[in-house]
C-alpha cells in the first residue's frame, strides 16, 4: 500500500455541507475527533429531547473506563460523529455521482437521520445489558437495541409531535435495521447503497465503525493507523453497491484488523470482563426488586434506564439490594473476581465449539481441599473475529480498478499478500474465581477440563503461584 499524505486526502469537514446548506441556520458543535459538526434544525428536534440526551449517560465502552481511565466518552458524541460521517459519505457520493445515482434531498436527510439515531435504543454498559444481563432475567427473549432504536424514534416523533413525513421515518428505521436480523430483504429496497452507509449488513464497512474505531482508540490511547478518510474519498457506487479501489484492499483489511485489536486489548480485556461479570451479577440480584428488565417493554420507560442505575443501587438503603451493593462496593475497592487463566480454542475445534460453563469446570474438579460450587466460578467465552465469523469479510467486498472502468470484482487475499491471516476468528475461554481463596482449586479444575476436552493443556502457562496464594 503506497504512502499517502494526510493533507492530500483530508477534506474540509464543512465544505460539502456548506455547499448545500446555509450554515447560519445550523448549530455548530466542536467534536474532538471530527472537528466542527453542523446540525440543522430538523435534527436538533431529535437531539433536544430527553430520549436523545440520555445517551450522555451511556458510556460508549461500558465499564472499560475502570481499566482505561480515558474511556469516558459517551454514545452521545459517538452518535453525533456517525451523523457527521453519514453526511460526509452521502455528500461525497452526490458530488461525484449525483446525477448518475439520482441522490436527492430525501436521500441525504434519511441517511443523516439514521446516523444520528442509530444507537438511541442502546442499553446501559455497552453491550453487557443486551448480551449478558437480559438473557439471565428474560431467557428466550428476542430483543435487540436496534429494534428498540426504531421503537424509540416512533415514540419521540409522537410525543414531541415532530413534523416529519412517515416515509422518511420508515426509511430511517429500515436503514438502522439494515445490519440486524430484523432487516428487510435487500431486493425490496430502492438505492440499496444508501442502506450500507450507516449499518452495512452486506460487508461491514460503514461510518459507524469509522467513528467508533477512531474514537475508542483515541480515548484509550492505544493508537490507530487506520485512515477512514482514504476510503471516504475514493469510494464509488457500481451496480447499487459501494465499491472501493483495488489498491485500497490493505486499508480495508486494516479496518477489520484494528477492530479485532480493540476487541482483544480493550473491549474484552481480562479485567474489563471481570468487572462486567460483577456488574451483571449485581444487576441480576437487583432485578426482582427494581424491575430493571421491565424498562424494555416500552420506550416511555426505557429512556429512564442508563448507566446511573449502578449509583441508584449503590446508594439505596433497601435491604433487598444488599447483595448488589456489596458487589458494587467490591468493584469500587478493586476486590474483583480473580482471573485464573485462559486458553485459545484450537483452530480445528472452533467450528463445533460449545460455550464452556461453570458447570463444566466444577465437574472437572478432582480431589481437593476445597469443594467448588457453580456459583463460585465465572466463565466467559470470548469471540473475536473480523465481523464475519470464520469467513474473510473482504470476500464480500467488491473493488474496481480505476475510475475509467465500470467493472467490479472481488479479490482473493492470496493475490495480495501471503502475510494475511488464514483464519478469521478466535475463541478464548477465560475462567474467574468469585472468591480469592478458590483461585487454586478453580485453576486446577480448569486445567483438568482442558486435558479432558483436548488431551492437552491449551493454556499458555500455569496460573502463577502468587495468584493462587492470594487471599
Amino acid at each position: 500500500m503506497g504512502a499517502f499524505s494526510n493533507e492530500e486526502l483530508s477534506f474540509s469537514s464543512n465544505f460539502n455541507f456548506a455547499s448545500s446548506q446555509d450554515l447560519r441556520f445550523s448549530k455548530q458543535i466542536h467534536d474532538n475527533v471530527h472537528g466542527n459538526i453542523y446540525i440543522d434544525p430538523l435534527y436538533l428536534k431529535f437531539i433536544d429531547t430527553e430520549q436523545f440526551q440520555r445517551l450522555r449517560d451511556l458510556k460508549q465502552l461500558g465499564v472499560a473506563h475502570m481499566v482505561y481511565p480515558g474511556a469516558v466518552h459517551s454514545r452521545f458524541e459517538h452518535s453525533l460523529g456517525v451523523y457527521w460521517l453519514a453526511n460526509e459519505a452521502v455528500h461525497k457520493l452526490k458530488t461525484h455521482q449525483g446525477m448518475e445515482l439520482g441522490i436527492d434531498h430525501f436521500d441525504i436527510q434519511t441517511v443523516k437521520l439514521a446516523g444520528l439515531l442509530h444507537d438511541i435504543g442502546h442499553g446501559p454498559f455497552s453491550h453487557l445489558f443486551e448480551r449478558e444481563f437480559l438473557p439471565q432475567v428474560r431467557n428466550g427473549l428476542d430483543w435487540s437495541h436496534e429494534q428498540m432504536s426504531v421503537d424509540m424514534i416512533d415514540h419521540i416523533v409522537d410525543e414531541r409531535r415532530i413534523d416529519i413525513d412517515s416515509g422518511t421515518i420508515k426509511r430511517v428505521k429500515d436503514m438502522i435495521l439494515a445490519s440486524s436480523k430484523f432487516t428487510l430483504t435487500k431486493s425490496s429496497r430502492e438505492k440499496q447503497f444508501l442502506y450500507d452507509i450507516v449499518a452495512n449488513g452486506r460487508n461491514g464497512i460503514d461510518v459507524d465503525k469509522f467513528d467508533y474505531i477512531v474514537r475508542d482508540s483515541r480515548a484509550c490511547a492505544v493508537g490507530c493507523n487506520f485512515q477512514f478518510e482514504r476510503l471516504m474519498e475514493t469510494m464509488r457506487v457500481l451496480g447499487d453497491e459501494i465499491c472501493y479501489r483495488a489498491k485500497d484492499y490493505l486499508t480495508i483489511h486494516k479496518l477489520f484488523a484494528t477492530r479485532a485489536d480493540l476487541h482483544r486489548t480493550v473491549y474484552t480485556h481480562a479485567k474489563v470482563k471481570a468487572i462486567e461479570l460483577m456488574i451483571v451479577d449485581a444487576l441480576v440480584k437487583a432485578n426482582d426488586y427494581l424491575h430493571i428488565s421491565s424498562h424494555i417493554e416500552h420506550p416511555s420507560q426505557y429512556w429512564k434506564l442508563d448507566d446511573t442505575i449502578l449509583k441508584t443501587i449503590e446508594t439505596a438503603p433497601d435491604p433487598e439490594l444488599k447483595e448488589s451493593r456489596d458487589l458494587i462496593l467490591r468493584v469500587r475497592r478493586r476486590d474483583l473476581y480473580q482471573f485464573c487463566n485462559e486458553y485459545v480454542v484450537p483452530r480445528d475445534k472452533i467450528e463445533h465449539f460449545k460455550d464452556v460453563t461453570a458447570h463444566d469446570i466444577v465437574c472437572s474438579q478432582k480431589s481437593s481441599g476445597e469443594i467448588l460450587n457453580e456459583e463460585d466460578v465465572a466463565v466467559t467465552n470470548v469471540r473475536i473475529d473480523l465481523t464475519r465469523g470464520k469467513h474473510n469479510p473482504l470476500e464480500s467486498i467488491h473493488f474496481f480498478k480505476d475510475y475509467e472502468s465500470d467493472e467490479k470484482f472481488s479479490i482473493p487475499d492470496d493475490r495480495i499478500s501471503h502475510l494475511l491471516p488464514s483464519s478469521y476468528q478466535d475463541m478464548i475461554v477465560r475462567v474467574y474465581s468469585k472468591k480469592p481463596h478458590l483461585v487454586e482449586a478453580i485453576s486446577d479444575a480448569f486445567e483438568n477440563f482442558q486435558l479432558k476436552t483436548y488431551g492437552i493443556k491449551a493454556q499458555v502457562h500455569a496460573t502463577p503461584e502468587k495468584k493462587k496464594r492470594r487471599v
